[in-house]
């Protein structure tokens, strides 16, 4: 039987995994929406921005909000990032949390080489030049987004290089994944009642025994029944080959079809479902 993780340390109560910065017309249909769907696949909570927030000249206070309340981000730098005063900005807002509340933060080199960036050569020194006129009164805020462009391209990060990119993002959300089950082993005591809520569903799936397991957990919206499922797959997952985390699956299934769900339980010996009950 798997024996329960000591609750003496503790969970990241954020309300994401993963917070993307991305630079929209560059991967948003393509590269980024793919990463997106590999992390949700595998049960991390990740925020990708609306386009229509982009609408303003200003990056929208949701964003800034949603990268304090996530627990890291991935960056996807690729041709036309530095060109984006919004994506500066968020990541200025990312570096500051890194700083000050620990935030990780993992690179994404996207057909761009991240030296180019770190130097501010070729189309990033182009980008900047344009925002130094745009901004020549403020050039406070240019330095604070060469500062954060120089501090992140100094992480080690991914390269895409010559990999074919269904394999690469599967490799990132793999490795995103063993991160979250390294920080989120153990449960912290400030979730009001979880550690006997997680007891009790652990003595009912019984891990270890040689049959199938069908639990539901029942209660009104918004009281942590996701949250729940999601600390338990977590912390159980790595005593399978094959698994499987499935949320909001009546959404999923009114959006994409049964069959879309099907190819993710292929091959799966421990699922972890979660879907909301009228």
């Amino acid at each position: 039987m798997l024996s329960l993780p000591s609750t003496s340390a503790s969970i990241s109560k954020k309300k994401y995994d993963v917070f993307l910065s991305l630079r929209g017309e560059d991967t948003r249909n393509n590269f980024t929406d793919h990463l997106y769907n590999a992390l949700k696949r595998r049960g991390i909570v990740t925020f990708r921005d609306d386009p229509k927030l982009e609408a303003g000249e200003e990056i929208a206070s949701e964003l800034f909000k949603a990268i304090q309340q996530s627990w890291c981000s991935i960056i996807i730098f690729s041709k036309t990032y530095a060109f984006s005063s919004w994506c500066l900005e968020e990541l200025a807002e990312i570096v500051k949390q890194k700083k000050d509340k620990e935030h990780k933060v993992f690179p994404i080199f996207y057909n761009v080489d991240p030296s180019d960036l770190r130097k501010q050569k070729e189309k990033v020194e182009e980008a900047f030049a344009k925002h130094e006129e745009r901004y020549k009164e403020d050039r406070e805020k240019i330095q604070r987004w060469g500062n954060a462009l120089r501090e992140v391209t100094d992480i080690k990060g991914w390269h895409l290089k010559n990999r074919h990119e269904s394999e690469f993002i599967e490799d990132i959300a793999k490795k995103i994944s063993v991160k979250l089950y390294q920080t989120y082993t153990v449960v912290h005591d400030e979730l009001i009642g979880i550690n006997l809520c997680l007891e009790e569903l652990y003595s009912k799936i019984d891990i270890g025994e040689d049959d199938v397991r069908i639990i539901g957990i029942c209660e009104m919206g918004g009281i942590g029944k996701t949250t729940l499922a999601r600390i338990a797959y977590t912390q159980m997952s790595p005593h399978f080959e094959g698994k499987t985390f499935l949320a909001d699956v009546r959404g999923v299934s009114d959006k994409c079809g049964l069959i879309s769900l099907q190819k993710q339980l292929n091959a799966s010996t421990f699922l972890m479902f979660t879907k909301e009950v009228p």
